[in-house]
């Protein structure tokens, strides 16, 4: 049977109203009740503020090139929720997604444990799937924080990694930058390995502190460094280093994919069988939809970039700054975003701002945040506002502007790939 994807959408949608509510106790006791599907699949658990999407795209992309059945669980999505749920490349299908929904509808008992949330009711979804498919080994991607995530099951993960740290989600993970690494450092458990990337000063010691205290061997994977040949070159100490391109772009992907390949070198220490050759394949194929993409949209080339933080926003000004200026940006934002920080990282005096709602989502007001963009930068050329995306895209379409840049939001970014894809 073939089921509509708004059945799906209008399931989830009832336990959207629960909202964020992190804690592990539902999560646990709706497993147990699944029979604890998180404990059948060994797993990388990936946590940061960013990159750690593309962390997981290289992993499942290099692991599956290796031979080995991978899932890969990752949010948000841009366009449907299978993209969430994947076993290499391949979502996971209506029918099945469907099912496994259902089973975890009916291990729910109202009556004993508070209504799990809709993350949690997804994710524990996702660990009956990859059960339910003997996957040789399964990449998570955390939701948000870490400790109390409801990625955060697995006592004995292969490899954890902590890909960066920077101050966002602050409303629900604390005020200060060692405040958010404690929530992200509980993704580190006793005796396990885990990796970091390069981190600010007192995340750094935080993050340094919780290892310590759970004996758990820790790697600081620096960014990779470019070759004569223009590859990257990276690698554990003491372990050799590999050489290799990259299927993504930007600068930041040298942090990115050197903790991948850290991750990975620590996985074969392990015994798992991972030949040069398919981390050479795996790398230079990974894609990573929505993250410093080219798109040809009515005969002209647009960037599209979710840069939803001021650290991605400046990851993706960095990139922008090798292409021709000046930019126009067209930008939607959510209300609970730093808006000045990201508008301070991007706009640059000469470059013009369209700004739109983020349809069907809590959006900031396109009004409020014009006078911000005026504020932080006085010298652009233009700043406009639009009721809807349509009349914005409309007006971006007729510019003259070698560089078009669409960001602000994953979930503008998936509303616009949904209308290309009509």
């Amino acid at each position: 049977m073939s089921f509509d994807k708004l059945l799906i959408d209008d399931f989830l949608a009832g336990y959207g109203r629960f909202g964020v509510n992190l804690g592990l106790d539902r999560i646990q006791h709706l497993l147990e009740r699944l029979g604890n599907p998180q404990n059948q699949v060994p797993i990388v658990h990936v946590a940061g503020t960013n990159g750690k999407g593309s962390v997981c795209a290289y992993l499942t992309s290099v692991l599956s090139a290796a031979g080995y059945r991978v899932g890969r669980y990752t949010s948000p999505h841009l366009l449907t929720w299978n993209e969430r749920i994947c076993i290499g490349p391949k979502a996971i299908t209506d029918d099945e997604l469907w099912r496994h929904l259902m089973s975890v509808a009916a291990a729910i008992n109202v009556e004993t444990t508070e209504t799990p949330t809709q993350f949690e009711v997804f994710t524990a979804a996702a660990w009956s799937y990859f059960a339910a498919q003997s996957v040789d080994i399964a990449v998570i991607e955390v939701g948000l924080g870490g400790r109390l995530d409801a990625t955060n099951v697995c006592p004995e993960p292969l490899v954890t990694a902590i890909v960066s740290l920077s101050r966002e989600h602050w409303q629900r993970l604390g005020p200060t930058l060692a405040d958010i690494a404690r929530e992200k450092a509980g993704v580190i458990k006793p005796g396990r390995p885990v990796v970091i990337g390069p981190l600010p000063k007192t995340a750094d010691t935080v993050v340094r502190q919780r290892a310590t205290e759970l004996d758990a061997p820790l790697y600081e994977v620096p960014p990779a460094t470019t070759t004569e040949a223009g590859h990257l070159l990276s690698g554990l100490d003491g372990g050799a280093p590999i050489e290799y391109r990259s299927g993504l772009l930007g600068e930041h992907q040298r942090v990115n994919s050197g903790v991948a390949i850290a991750i990975l070198q620590l996985l074969q220490r392990q015994g798992w069988h991972i030949p040069t050759e398919a981390i050479s394949i795996g790398m230079a194929s990974t894609q990573w939809p929505g993250r410093l993409q080219w798109l040809t949209w009515q005969g002209q080339q647009l960037l599209i970039d979710g840069a939803h933080n001021p650290a991605a926003a400046q990851m993706l000004r960095r990139y922008v700054d090798q292409l021709p200026q000046p930019v126009t940006w067209l930008m939607g934002m959510l209300a609970t975003k730093d808006h000045n920080e990201v508008f301070a990282a991007l706009l640059r005096p000469g470059d013009t701002l369209h700004l739109v709602p983020v349809p069907g989502h809590q959006t900031a007001e396109t009004g409020e945040l014009a006078q911000l963009a005026l504020t932080v930068c006085p010298e652009l050329t233009g700043c406009y506002t639009y009721k809807t995306f349509d009349a914005a895209l409309t007006a971006v379409a007729r510019m003259d502007s070698a560089t078009k840049v669409l960001c602000g939001s994953l979930y503008l970014i998936g509303d616009f790939l949904a209308r290309l894809n009509g």
